[in-house]
């Protein structure tokens, strides 16, 4: 079955051929249209595939230490919080684990060295429900029991102090004790029982823990400060929230993990839809190349547009022809860019450490950033999203080359063959 003589002669162009100097020129410049839409193709999704993994890393790690959704206490704490900890681990199926906190900030010390550290409070025996720690060293949380005044910290904080476990921290809390000698700093010593490791840099290094009723007479609480909740689902910790704060008093403060890192998020995605415009400039210019493409063929061919006229082919068929063969370069590179933008994304995670190792430098030194890998998350939506775009830029591209081609008048081009 034969393909319409408007497709065949599109094929054709698309191929090339010819042994003149103006016809490689004409395909070499197809060619570079279509490695170019390829090339902007590609980086849009490595490039968004890494900016997926790094969210999905970061919110994981985060996860990891922080709650789903945080029930807070109000100003006179809770009056039963045992009792309220039972109702909502039976609230509703989603939820795996409830504990609770008592939360606080405090300067450690250890020799002349003073270190800002995030002090929380747990239940050992509960703790485990809501958190996921990758690695213990040197002990276990249940070691942090009441009144012995042990503290579990972050490894690399463990590591800039120069402590092990079994030394002996102080740790400085932010409101002081009145004396008739003024306002004294209330600080105590603490034994450290363990180390930790998140995977989250930021935790790592300024986390302490230690057991709630410890942490509750150090900062003179009542009791919990907060109830920690773990969800199957993280994705529908809002929804639950609110579901929660309806059938909670109005005293209590309920939160969930999308409000209380609003701010770190809406910058990541807002930095996505940035480097999505930017990159897409890319096609943009591959797309002009197809335009410069077109209008060479167009110039070249009066010849053969002229003779076609002639034997009866329509205006439309000849802006058909020039359209289908703009569209076909641009299709062409699409596809083979997003082969290879999925290839790369996919196996990321050994491409980069192999440059690193080669070059010898470090992309993401974990000091600075969340994370000291670059992980790489490609999504069928962005992956859709990509692929319209520059096929709708490809086609854009060749509407005005192939208008003039059907305008041109066969008496006219003739004229000069």
């Amino acid at each position: 079955m034969s393909l319409p003589f408007d497709v065949e002669i599109a094929l054709r162009y698309v191929r090339g051929g010819g042994h003149r100097s103006r016809d490689r020129f004409i395909s070499f410049i197809s060619g570079l249209s279509m490695a170019g839409i390829g090339l902007g193709v590609a980086a849009l999704i490595v490039v968004l595939s890494v900016m997926n993994g790094f969210q999905k890393e970061v919110r994981d790690r985060m996860l990891s230490v922080i709650a789903h959704i945080e029930i807070l206490a109000p100003q006179d704490g809770f009056i039963d919080p045992d009792e309220l900890r039972k109702q909502i681990k039976a609230f509703d199926p989603d939820i795996v684990g409830v504990a609770p906190y008592v939360a606080g900030e405090s300067m450690l010390a250890y020799g002349d060295l003073l270190r800002p550290a995030i002090v929380r409070g747990i239940d050992p025996t509960l703790e485990t429900q809501v958190s996921t720690f990758q690695q213990v060293v040197g002990g276990k949380l249940s070691d942090l029991a009441p009144g012995e005044f042990k503290v579990v910290i972050g490894l690399d904080l463990a590591r800039q102090i120069g402590v092990q476990v079994g030394d002996k921290i102080t740790l400085i809390a932010p409101s002081g004790q009145m004396t008739p000698a003024g306002m004294i700093p209330r600080l105590r010593a603490f034994q450290i029982a363990a180390l930790v490791s998140t995977g989250h840099y930021e935790y790592d290094s300024g986390l302490v823990l230690m057991n709630i009723d410890d942490a509750a007479r150090f900062y003179r609480s009542n009791g919990p400060t907060g109830l920690r909740v773990k969800l199957k689902d993280m994705n529908s910790a809002p929804f639950m929230a609110r579901k929660l704060e309806s059938n909670l008093p109005p005293t209590v403060w309920v939160r969930d993990w999308s409000v209380q890192n609003r701010t770190w998020f809406a910058a990541v995605q807002t930095e996505k839809r940035m480097m999505f415009i930017i990159l897409t400039l890319i096609i943009a210019v591959a797309a002009f190349n197809l335009v410069s493409m077109l209008v060479m063929t167009v110039k070249d061919k009066r010849g053969e547009i002229a003779i076609l006229r002639t034997l009866g082919a329509s205006p439309f068929s000849i802006q058909r022809i020039f359209m289908l063969q703009g569209a076909l370069v641009g299709w062409i590179g699409t596809f083979l860019g997003v082969t290879a933008g999925w290839l790369i994304a996919i196996n990321l995670g050994a491409i980069v450490p192999f440059i690193e190792r080669t070059l010898g430098v470090e992309f993401l030194p974990k000091s600075i950033y969340f994370i000291s890998e670059l992980p790489s998350d490609p999504r069928l939506g962005d992956i859709v999203t990509i692929v319209s775009v520059a096929l709708v830029l490809s086609v854009l591209s060749t509407i005005y080359p192939s208008w003039r081609a059907s305008r041109a008048e066969p008496a006219e081009a003739l004229r000069y063959e």
